[in-house]
């Protein structure tokens, strides 16, 4: 059956190393769209950290989506409009930013409009892979948004949250994720989305949730709809699609579920799979 609906991860999987995509898998993206496809990017990220991308592969020509907060936030690229959009209460947000003041080496990050709230703009460094890593300068340019410094984030938020995304050093969060999410694991989705990134979002919400009841209505079928990967966050969207993909450089567990496994996020994975599924664009 032909692929018409074509699901990406962001970083780690469209991106290279270098956080840009590369001109093999541009040319493969935009020669599916000339044939009927759309292009999904479906991403931890909020959604003005997805507009450049989706500019760069003309999605907003056709009607291509995003879906942003690891699938809690659904955006049509052609008219800006909300497709579905479920985010986390005022009263569960509060609590959340309440619970992670026990953890001293938490740094919880919120974002409303062009603004990013954090409680402390200069501690921002964790430890990653050995090397000083400037976190809250990643997420905030990442997201294109201004950055603002808020003592107490709790008493702060008075409006609903799409995710609250937290950081610390990776071991500090594997020692701790369990007490962070345990008030809240029945009545959260809580999920690491990078080793050092665990965030919050509404109950349920997942990347194939949100892909689900925005395609169907549409009268998109899974079998048409191929899905690539690497993170523990890509898996409910990988199982979803008719093709679920992990790229050479997933988590091991994404790979253990996926239908196959491409080239890497450096080796235009994305391009050689799309080549093999989607003959019609060779």
């Amino acid at each position: 059956m032909a692929i018409k609906v074509i699901i990406m991860d962001v970083d780690g999987t469209l991106t290279n190393s270098k956080k840009v995509v590369t001109p093999k898998t541009k040319e493969a993206l935009l020669k599916a769209e000339e044939k009927g496809a759309i292009l999904i990017l479906a991403s931890g990220r909020p959604t003005s950290g997805l507009m450049d991308l989706a500019r760069e592969l003309k999605m907003d020509q056709y009607h291509g989506l995003l879906v942003a907060y690891n699938g809690s936030k659904v955006i049509d690229c052609k008219t800006n409009e909300t497709l579905f959009n479920q985010a986390l209460s005022v009263e569960e947000g509060k609590a959340v930013l309440e619970h992670m003041k026990k953890f001293e080496r938490v740094r919880p990050m919120i974002d409303k409009g062009e603004y990013m709230y954090v409680n402390n703009v200069y501690d921002n460094w964790i430890t990653w892979k050995g090397e000083p890593f400037n976190v809250i300068q990643y997420e905030s340019r990442g997201g294109k948004f201004k950055l603002c410094e808020v003592d107490d984030l709790a008493a702060f938020v008075d409006f609903p949250l799409n995710k609250i995304l937290t950081t610390s050093d990776p071991e500090y969060l594997q020692a701790h994720y369990q007490e962070m999410m345990e008030p809240f694991k029945d009545t959260l989705s809580c999920m690491f989305t990078g080793d050092f990134y665990f965030e919050f979002t509404a109950q349920g919400i997942d990347k194939a949730k949100a892909l689900d009841t925005v395609l169907s209505p549409m009268g998109y079928r899974r079998e048409e709809m191929i899905a690539f990967g690497d993170g523990h966050n890509d898996a409910s969207m990988v199982n979803y699609a008719g093709i679920g993909v992990a790229m050479a450089n997933a988590v091991d567990d994404l790979k253990a579920i996926a239908d196959e496994v491409t080239l890497s996020h450096d080796e235009d994975g994305i391009a050689a799979s799309l080549y093999k599924h989607m003959p019609e664009i060779v």
